[in-house]
């Protein structure tokens, strides 16, 4: 069984009556009527797990708001939000961005329930090993919805349990240091209380891929604590990898658009991945109460898909195309992640075909390749056929933080052989060979690179371009801008997403973030 399918369980808002009106909706349960039983537990994680694959999520917007907004990736859309976004001057009226608030919060409501009602169950209902493996993973669910909230928004409301009553629907904007606290808290929690895997686990979830593991939870911690610039904890929680019981559990695969096809997935590269699938009912996915006719298509894929094929929503920059092209292969041929990153012209590579078709553009032009099924043997991209699952966090990318935390702890020697494994698999020259003995400053500028190229189009680069301060390095900011020129419209706090006007319209007590 490849996944387990998020929307099997009719399970979203568990609410009490109305006490206005004393109205209970007959079809579905109420917070009184259920968790009574270990079966409701296990389904309630189900129902958190749902809130991944709605628009605002990673079935479209999220993935696209964020990508649009490095220098890898430019919008190209009749729809405004999607080319505004990646000019940092999109309105905080912008339908996309009220969808990432609603489906992300969405998350963090189903997780607080499950967290809260699941946590007073008695051992009689629920044994204390299934109860923590349920919990760990709505800790790793609210703490994963919290991550993307504070990189995305950077100052949120904080609401770590279920709404008791009517003054709980409007909470106040929480600092920064708050919420990055209890993301901390809640993937370290996670991290304790999870297995390595699901293979010999005793319960209905035995044996099923894309559940949250402890690896899931010990990577997304040590990348929050990378995000912070806290290197000695972020080394300390990628130093995992490699002392039991995570030691082995995860490689690179040899062929690295594996990583963003339909077959293969859950593979040994990935930590986590939000779990798709192209069959399914015939009610679309796109936000709020699953039935039991509800898809789990992705519309990544159709967004991202090239002029004719797709919608084309979205270009690579040119920038990023070349900065494949700095460096041969041993063998003397272009980075092999290039043509699994970009669709273009390539006759050198072998390269000549889009589609199962000759290159039915001009040459010169470039279009996305990963996350859609540009040479996996359909004719065209549809909804319907969208079932690639969407990676969030990859081993790739725990060895490159774990360099780039050993770095910059003048650990420099020790971020090489981590580095050179990410570039063993692009077939890359040895770094210790080509710039051997660099200092700490040096090994930075190559860590930039080496990052742009392995996780170019996968909601990274502008996470990565705000940590590292590049925004207001005078320098790099003029870099940026000759990269993609939409980071010529870009003025401060404007990197994050402004937080919906519809959201500060009702709630008096919110906050407006740099980017209002």
């Amino acid at each position: 069984m490849k996944n387990f399918k998020y929307c099997i369980i009719v399970l979203a808002f568990l609410t009490a009556c109305d006490k206005k009106l004393d109205l209970v909706n007959p079809n579905g349960p109420t917070a009184a009527s259920y968790w009574k039983t270990k079966d409701h537990a296990f389904a309630a994680i189900t129902g958190v797990y749902n809130a991944l694959i709605t628009d605002g999520t990673y079935q479209r917007s999220f993935p696209g708001l964020t990508d649009s907004r490095g220098d890898d990736f430019r919008g190209d859309s009749p729809w405004p939000d999607l080319e505004q976004a990646g000019k940092f001057i999109i309105p905080n009226n912008s339908a996309p961005v009220q969808w990432i608030w609603r489906d992300l919060y969405m998350i963090v409501y189903r997780a607080n329930q499950v967290i809260a009602n699941v946590g007073a169950m008695d051992a009689s209902v629920v044994d204390d090993i299934s109860k923590s493996r349920i919990m760990g993973q709505a800790y790793f669910l609210r703490g994963l919805a919290y991550y993307n909230l504070a990189t995305t928004f950077k100052e949120v409301p904080l609401i770590i349990t279920p709404p008791k009553d009517q003054n709980d629907y409007f909470p106040s904007t929480a600092t920064e240091d708050a919420i990055w606290n209890q993301i901390f808290s809640d993937f370290g929690t996670a991290a304790n209380m999870l297995p390595v895997s699901y293979d010999t686990v005793d319960g209905p979830d035995r044996g099923q891929k894309g559940r949250a593991t402890k690896g899931a939870a010990t990577g997304m911690l040590g990348k929050s604590y990378l995000y912070r610039k806290d290197w000695q904890k972020a080394a300390n929680e990628f130093a995992k990898f490699f002392v039991a019981p995570l030691q082995g559990a995860y490689s690179l695969m040899p062929n690295y658009r594996d990583n963003f096809r339909d077959v293969g997935e859950n593979n040994a590269e990935s930590l986590f991945e939000v779990q798709f699938s192209a069959s399914g009912g015939s009610v679309p996915n796109w936000t709020g109460e699953p039935n039991a006719n509800w898809r789990q298509f992705s519309a990544v894929s159709i967004t991202y898909g090239m002029d004719g094929k797709g919608f084309s929503d979205y270009l690579p920059t040119r920038w990023i195309y070349d900065e494949f092209k700095l460096e041969k292969t041993v063998d003397n041929k272009s980075d092999p992640r290039l043509l699994a990153t970009i669709a273009s012209y390539e006759p050198a590579d072998n390269s000549t075909m889009a589609y199962g078709v000759n290159w039915p553009h001009p040459l010169d032009r470039i279009y996305p390749r990963k996350y859609t099924y540009d040479g996996l043997g359909v004719p065209f991209e549809t909804f319907e056929g969208g079932g690639i699952n969407y990676r969030i966090i990859r081993y790739a990318d725990v060895l490159l933080m774990y360099a780039e935390a050993l770095n910059e702890l003048n650990r420099t020697a020790e971020a090489y052989p981590l580095i050179q494994t990410v570039r063993d698999r692009a077939r890359l020259p040895n770094l210790a060979t080509v710039k051997p003995g660099m200092n700490r400053d040096q090994m930075r500028e190559q860590i930039f690179h080496e990052r742009a190229l392995e996780f170019s189009i996968e909601g990274q680069r502008i996470n990565d371009i705000i940590r590292w301060g590049w925004l207001y390095n005078p320098t790099k900011l003029e870099m940026l801008k000759a990269h993609d020129t939409d980071f010529n419209t870009w003025t401060p706090g404007n990197e994050y997403l402004p937080i919906p006007e519809s959201e500060l319209a009702a709630n008096k007590n919110l906050s407006r973030n740099p980017a209002n």
